[in-house]
């Protein structure tokens, strides 16, 4: 409540400010605008150009590339080889455990 507070006597006294500045001296209040405005013009004007130098078309959409059957397939593949996620996965190494702690009694007799 007290931030609302602060930003609306702020924004009351710009516009404030910036209407008794327009009726004393119209051409200096405008021309401390232009650069402002002149800078947010090239920096939008360079946000909007691609890399190649071309600008983008806010409206159209960008062209959708169907995927061949080929690749489709493969898809269809990956998704059919993946297990269920309450499977155990099978790995091609196992754990060997350490002797770090262990007494003699309890290792395997037969080395």
């Amino acid at each position: 409540m007290r931030h609302a507070l602060i930003f609306w006597i702020s924004v009351s006294l710009a516009v404030l400010g910036l209407v008794t500045g327009m009726l004393s001296d119209v051409f200096g209040t405008l021309s401390v605008f232009i650069f402002p405005l002149v800078l947010f013009g090239l920096l939008y004007y360079g946000y909007k150009m691609t890399p190649a130098g071309k600008t983008r078309t806010p409206g159209r959409p960008r062209t959708k590339v169907k995927p061949s059957q080929k690749t489709m397939s493969k898809v269809a593949g990956v998704r059919k080889a993946q297990t269920a996620p309450g499977k155990r996965k099978s790995y091609p190494f196992q754990v060997i455990e350490g002797s770090k702690g262990k007494s003699d009694d309890q290792l395997p007799k037969y080395h």
